[in-house]
């Protein structure tokens, strides 16, 4: 018997329990009808070093964040209790990470949270080819859930969005499909999905990173999918030797071709593709304003972690810290200045760190000077190194990476290897 079969079997006779608690009115009544289905298999190829042994969702954030815990604090802020996370790139880090959704009070008898690797039947395992077809491989799931509303959602951006409110909006209008989708600046349209939609925000075209873009109503990369239409689609393009298997490049299209309801949910707020190292660093500078553009301390929204407990940071006697993120277990013996330190990070006396990003456990010892960077975690830079890019770019460090003085100031991306 095919894994995923047995797990169906099992698992359908819980949630067939659960829906009956649900009916006569039991304790465990379910906040929702919307399973949520997360994207969280990319390798984040644009990132280099920083995504080399890990997956891009996993990846560190903000001083005491992973790019997952967003996505993972939206579902839970938004009533949504049973959520799927699809893993496949390096998956060891972020499973574990994840665990049993206990940091995200997503482990209660309403739902839970269930990593899903790539199928595994007879043959083998057969690696996800693409959005719709990561989807397609765990039907089994989404039928065992048997939730009537599915939400489909990217691991790898940063935002603060109340997903109920688009389920409403779905329902209102009485879609099949609703793609989340964000006013982009027009010069920067042609990198994005684009919808054209009516007034009424019903799409009627569907752009895929167009040369003339008709439209800067940019996808979000969020879906929320009516289940019986999203199986009959699914099935159907995995028959389609020609496809891609893709949402926007082939799912969405043809639902616009058969003329399916399909409407656009406009977004207002701060959302970030982190997807490069430019990006990234951006969005953790980004949280260093006077006003941010995204709220990490707004108590009605918390973007929860699963960090361990570290003691309060330490700025000693000789060391400052201005304009900058410094988080728990910290020790800031030199001087930073608008950067976002991690836990764990020692910054010894007479170290300049300045716009950088410093991830856990690195260690920037006397008089060495960091510039516009980023350095991955557990990285050792010596006394009185220099890392900074001359033209201006962001300088990046891979895990556990060194850097001695003398060594050329101008770095671009150092591997996990000492230099």
């Amino acid at each position: 018997m095919q894994v995923r079969q047995l797990i169906f079997d099992i698992g359908h006779s819980f949630f067939s329990s659960r829906r009956t608690e649900v009916a006569l009115g039991g304790a465990f009544m379910k906040k929702s009808n919307c399973l949520a289905m997360i994207l969280a298999g990319g390798k984040g190829s644009r990132l280099g070093v920083l995504t080399k042994d890990q997956a891009k969702p996993g990846l560190l954030f903000g001083g005491k964040y992973r790019i997952i815990d967003f996505p993972l604090s939206n579902c839970r802020n938004s009533g949504i209790d049973t959520v799927g996370i699809l893993t496949q790139y390096q998956p060891l880090e972020l499973n574990w990470y994840i665990g049993n959704g206990s940091s995200w009070n997503l482990d209660s008898n309403r739902g839970g949270t269930y990593v899903l690797p790539p199928y595994q039947s007879d043959g083998g395992s057969n690696w996800y080819r693409g959005t719709a077809d990561a989807i397609y491989q765990n039907l089994n799931f989404v039928d065992m859930v048997g939730d009537d509303y599915v939400l489909i959602l990217s691991g790898d951006h940063i935002y603060s969005m109340d997903y109920d409110k688009m389920l409403n909006f779905h329902k209102k209008h009485k879609a099949k499909v609703t793609i989340g989708t964000i006013r982009v600046p027009w010069d920067e349209a042609s990198r994005f999905g684009i919808m054209v939609a009516d007034e009424d925000m019903r799409i009627n075209k569907f752009q895929e990173k167009p040369a003339k873009p008709e439209s800067n109503l940019a996808s979000m990369g969020i879906y929320i999918f009516d289940r019986s239409v999203l199986e009959d689609y699914l099935r159907a393009d995995a028959k389609d030797e020609k496809s891609e298997h893709d949402f926007g490049k082939n799912v969405i299209p043809t639902m616009l071709a058969d003329q399916v309801p399909l409407y656009a949910y406009p977004f207002e707020g701060y959302w970030k593709d982190v997807g490069t190292i430019d990006s990234l660093w951006q969005a953790n500078m980004d949280l260093l304003a006077d006003e941010p553009p995204i709220n990490l301390r707004d108590s009605n929204w918390r973007i929860y972690s699963g960090n361990q407990s570290f003691p309060p940071h330490l700025i000693g006697p000789k060391g400052s810290a201005k304009s900058s993120l410094i988080a728990e277990g910290s020790e800031i013996l030199g001087n930073v200045s608008n950067s976002v330190i991690f836990y764990g990070v020692t910054i010894k006396e007479g170290a300049k760190v300045t716009n950088s990003v410093i991830m856990p456990g690195s260690v920037v010892e006397e008089n060495a000077v960091i510039d516009k960077a980023i350095l991955g975690e557990r990285c050792h830079i010596y006394p009185g190194a220099v890392l900074r890019n001359k033209d201006g770019s962001v300088a990046v460090l891979g895990r556990k990476a060194q850097l001695r003085d003398g060594e050329p100031e101008a770095v671009t991306v150092k591997g996990e290897e000492s230099l």
